[in-house]
């Protein structure tokens, strides 16, 4: 199966580079599915290669300035305390075992696994659904700040809970309530991904047996998926893919839990 994981983690960073996000979201069950990493440990290599994936990624748009570096620290604070505070005192609060009902025992890996498929399907939602509209010129005001620092502690919360990037809430968020153009928005999102991403790996790796090796590999092809993504962005429309994308994501989704919970 590892080939298998090998490939898919190509797909991830060609997904990030045709289409500026979603693919991060397939990491933790390629990890898991595929390569047989329990889901606590998946969530945590998750950031490292997301976070890794989406530096590459944003260079493009920080080297044709479409990065709002004042947004991010806007929205990307709140984000990192909260990834920060998830990683190393609401993780460890989980129990082993959250929940039995009769025969059905539900693990804190299954849990997390069963909160990342829904994740999953709220951004396949966003994905089959028409883009959001570009901002009008209004300038932004004091309460939409607010609302989008409040929904960068949100995702930084899911973030450090499943340790998925979270593209699919930020870039909506820079759009409607910080009235940022789309382009900017998915560069500045790459930025607040990363940092996220990164601090809450390196904040929360004490006691952890990281395999380096395997892990800078996956990264590595991850990137080489982002470069291919890139390219590709060029001859294809990336927007007539996104949907199709978000089917496959929701199937993903739907099988997570039925596996999890059923089989």
């Amino acid at each position: 199966m590892e080939i298998f994981g090998y490939i898919a983690s190509v797909l991830i960073g060609v997904s990030l580079g045709l289409i500026g996000g979603g693919g991060s979201i397939l990491t933790v069950p390629v990890l898991v599915y595929l390569f047989g990493i329990d889901a606590l440990l998946a969530t945590e290599y998750s950031l490292f290669i997301v976070g890794i994936s989406s530096v590459a990624g944003s260079m493009a748009y920080f080297k044709k300035k479409l990065v709002n570096f004042k947004i991010a620290i806007v929205f990307g604070i709140p984000s990192v305390i909260s990834i920060f505070l998830t990683r190393n005192y609401l993780l460890p609060l989980i129990p082993d075992e959250v929940l039995r009902i009769n025969n059905l025992m539900i693990t804190k890996d299954i849990f997390l696994l069963l909160i990342f498929a829904g994740l999953m399907m709220v951004a396949s939602y966003k994905m089959i659904r028409k883009d959001v509209q570009q901002p009008d010129e209004k300038q932004e005001n004091k309460n939409n700040t607010l609302l989008a620092a409040g929904e960068g502690s949100v995702v930084g919360v899911l973030t450090g809970l499943v340790g998925a990037g979270g593209g699919f809430m930020i870039i909506p968020a820079l759009v409607n309530l910080l009235k940022t153009p789309m382009k900017v928005a998915i560069g500045t999102s790459l930025v607040i991904i990363s940092l996220n991403s990164l601090i809450g790996f390196f904040s929360s790796i004490q006691g952890t047996l990281i395999n380096w090796r395997f892990l800078l590999s996956v990264s590595a092809i991850a990137v080489v998926g982002i470069i291919i993504g890139s390219y590709l962005s060029k001859k294809i429309d990336g927007k007539k893919l996104k949907p199709a994308f978000g089917w496959f994501i929701l199937v993903m989704g739907i099988y997570i839990i039925i596996k999890e919970i059923f089989l």
